[in-house]
């Protein structure tokens, strides 16, 4: 590292003075002015005096120990993460004051290079730094030198007042076991829902309410408690709104576009779908094959790289859905009508042309810019009743012929096959929840799905072909450690799961295929399960293990996904597909940008991540809804199945309509009983009683807290009557605000026997 310039020695000048402190690297105070102009007795005095008269006539800001410019910010401080762009956080100062002249800096976290310290850890939103800052030309840096411990700004929970009338917020979360006390209610009465954030440093410096929400029961809160909670952006900009009109208003030139529109193509979704994104035609070859469409909206003719649109869909990186709203990644303008395949309606359409052989390999493919009339939106219901009636349109069944060959050539590959149920929770206009029950699996479904696939993949080595660009949608192969954890597992049911072979799907099908009794093979695919990756983004090709495909992109949802609509760019530009034409105020350019190819890694990074949060804010709220539904039925007994074993107890879901609750260790008999990690099993060391992943059990619900959506089920005795409980003390004594969660709100929200439940282990269902 360069020294610093020898400055001026002797007293120096205001001026001289401020470029010191802007210029230096370590936080200035009167001590380093000093030694750094070489001043010594009276000087110092006089330094002293400078800096007071600087301080008043608003030039520096700060302490004896640390000055920095009015206006500025110190050299070391602490900084809050508002978001992550590109992949690259983004933070804001944490005691920021609201009185302060205009807002509040932002600053991009970057890893110092050459500085000799440890790699700084992954942020996410919310996180709190300390970090060195550096003003540059093009705007505030940070320098990460650790992370802080995390503070409950941003907590929601409901307000409660204890006997002597103190405020209390009882946590939602249901990871967050401690009560805090409320020094500021912000207005907020007893009972109701409110977003607070930390007063100090510590836990027991308490919490100020800084938003009301109202009644955390009222029929779509439990979205809004998601939507908080994983700080999901949900309001448009005015900037983006705007320029969602303008670009609402671009023409279409047929003579530039393929003119697909005398097609019969069809989009089929579900009944309550919000956009659609895709729909497909086919039509036999005469030689025993088909030749299929895949039409999907053309949504980056109207969202342009560098656009605001783009900078906002970047961002948010998909769409959210919840059972009673969804949070766009596109304004509704775009999303809900100018991109979305509307039947009777002329829209741009990306246009994937396959031909399907008699074996239902594709042969070739090629992608255009077209201009597609749909003919018909069809649930996924009424197409399955249509061909079950045995009299379908004739595309209908051409569909249905075309996917049976896909269907072959899927059931050559071996794909991973897991039968995981999806939970639909049935709401009235009113919000309220008329009915719980899980999703049933169609044809219909298979046949989008597979049509769908053969897209994502051509997509994908059409951009290979040229060379470019290719955002992949990876599935790794499992780990070692996962598949030695699978193999113990299985060994414990007396079964071999060699390892020297090579691993693929059909492996983990051909396990569950051999096995009968219907209880052992819910467990061993709750093992495999376990054994399996998380997809994500990224620019490097490692293949999907799941689909058993070597090179897979999403390219079939562009209007939710951001994945998609690179993959749309990439493939404008690599089939020279860009339509020059006047645009407005947008961008011309539809393809990738510079900045776009430059930052595929931290775009896909990025995107993964907000994927991972959409899915969670998804599950969690369907968790809640549950637990609503089940709130009434507190007392009875449920057919469930046993999804995880833990040395604390197990976890069981309501067989038909889910929702995984605990039954602690405690509540199952006066015996102790071992934990066997391996065999994922809990053994009665008097009885031999065990309780493993998979087995089939009759559970009596305890408690269903619809706040934090945390069931809590305990075991029954053949005349169904509780088992007798051993007493055990489920939180310590001195804890702040011990079991005041689930004492007064428990009282109103949580039915059943008072305590807090413990961590509860979710399974969400895989997405391609």
């Amino acid at each position: 590292m360069a020294k610093p310039p020898k400055l001026p020695q002797g007293m120096p000048s205001a001026k001289q003075v401020l470029d010191f402190i802007q210029s230096s690297d370590t936080p200035a105070g009167k001590r380093e002015i000093a030694r750094a102009f070489g001043l010594k007795g009276q000087e110092k005095i006089k330094l002293k005096a400078l800096l007071k008269d600087m301080a008043e006539e608003g030039l520096i800001d700060g302490k004896r120990s640390a000055y920095h410019q009015m206006g500025g910010l110190p050299k070391v401080t602490v900084l809050r993460v508002v978001e992550i762009e590109d992949g690259q956080p983004i933070a804001i100062p944490d005691n920021w004051s609201p009185e302060a002249p205009g807002k509040p800096p932002r600053l991009t976290l970057r890893e110092e290079k050459g500085r000799g310290g440890k790699r700084p850890p992954a942020l996410k939103r919310g996180d709190r730094v300390l970090a060195r800052t550096d003003e540059t030309t093009s705007g505030w840096i940070a320098y990460p030198i650790k992370k802080l411990p995390a503070r409950t700004e941003g907590m929601l929970g409901v307000v409660e007042f204890d006997g002597s009338g103190k405020a209390w917020l009882a946590p939602i979360d249901k990871r967050i076991r401690r009560s805090s006390p409320i020094s500021d209610t912000g207005g907020a009465e007893d009972g109701q829902l409110v977003l607070a954030e930390s007063t100090g440093r510590s836990e027991r410096a308490g919490v100020k309410v800084i938003e009301v929400i109202g009644d955390p029961l009222a029929p779509k809160s439990f979205s809004l408690i998601a939507i908080a909670k994983h700080g999901i952006p949900h309001t448009f900009p005015g900037e983006v709104i705007e320029e969602a009109g303008k670009a609402a208003e671009l023409r279409l030139s047929p003579d530039k576009r393929e003119d697909l529109r005398a097609l019969p193509i069809v989009a089929i979704d579900p009944a309550d779908a919000r956009d659609h994104d895709d729909a497909i035609w086919a039509e036999p070859d005469g030689q025993g094959g088909f030749n299929a469409l895949v039409a999907i909206a053309d949504v980056s003719f109207f969202v342009r790289p560098g656009s605001a649109l783009d900078r906002e869909a970047r961002k948010r990186g998909n769409s959210v859905y919840f059972p009673d709203r969804v949070v766009p990644m596109l304004p509704e303008v775009l999303s809900a009508d100018v991109c979305s395949l509307r039947e009777g309606e002329d829209r741009a359409a990306m246009a994937c042309h396959l031909h399907i052989d008699a074996d239902g390999n594709v042969t070739s493919h090629r992608f255009t810019r077209a201009l597609v009339r749909i003919h018909h939106n069809i649930a996924y219901e009424d197409a399955q009743a249509a061909v079950d009636a045995g009299n379908p349109p004739e595309h209908i069944t051409h569909l249905w012929a075309a996917w049976a060959l896909l269907a072959k050539a899927r059931a050559k590959r071996e794909p991973l096959d897991l039968d995981l149920p999806e939970r639909r929770v049935m709401l009235n206009e009113a919000g309220q929840i008329t009915e719980i029950a899980v999703r049933e699996r169609l044809d219909a479904h298979r046949v989008v799905e597979d049509f769908m696939i053969a897209a994502n993949v051509a997509a994908a080595r059409a951009l290979e072909a040229k060379t470019a660009p290719v955002v992949y949608r990876v599935h790794d192969t499992p780990s070692r450690e996962k598949l030695i954890a699978l193999r113990e597992y299985m060994a414990t049911l007396g079964k071999k799961l060699a390892l020297g072979q090579v691993i693929t799907p059909s492996l983990f099908n051909r396990l569950l295929k051999d096995i009968t009794d219907e209880a052992e093979k819910a467990q061993v695919m709750e093992a495999v399960l376990r054994t399996q990756m998380q997809a994500f983004y990224g620019p490097a090709n490692a293949g999907h293990f799941g689909l058993a495909l070597g090179s897979y992109a999403h390219f079939t949802s562009p209007i939710r996904r951001y994945a998609d609509l690179l993959v749309h760019r990439a493939l404008v530009d690599a089939y020279r597909l860009e339509q020059p034409a006047p645009a407005g105020d947008l961008p011309e350019k539809t393809g990738l940008s510079d900045k776009d190819r430059a930052s595929l890694q931290e775009i896909s990074d990025a995107i993964s991540q907000t994927e991972r949060r959409a899915m969670e804010a998804e599950r969690d709220t369907i968790d809640r809804y549950v637990a609503a539904w089940l709130s009434g039925r507190v007392g009875e007994t449920f057919d469930t199945r046993i999804t995880g074993v833990q040395g604390f107890g197990f976890f069981a879901t309501i067989v038909g309509l889910g929702g995984d609750g605990l039954v602690p260790i405690s509540t199952l008999g006066n015996e102790y009983f071992r934990h066997d990690e391996a065999a994922q099993t809990l053994i009665g060391e008097s009885s031999g009683t065990t309780y493993s992943s998979g087995d089939r059990l009759q559970l009596k619900l305890a408690e269903a807290n619809a706040l934090t959506g945390a069931l809590k089920f305990v075991p029954v005795d053949a005349d169904g009557q509780a088992v007798e409980a051993r007493g055990v003390r489920s939180e310590p004594r001195n804890s702040p605000g011990a079991g005041r969660g689930a004492s007064k709100a428990a009282g109103k929200y949580k039915v059943g026997a008072r305590g807090r439940p413990g961590n509860i282990r979710h399974q969400g269902r895989k997405r391609k």
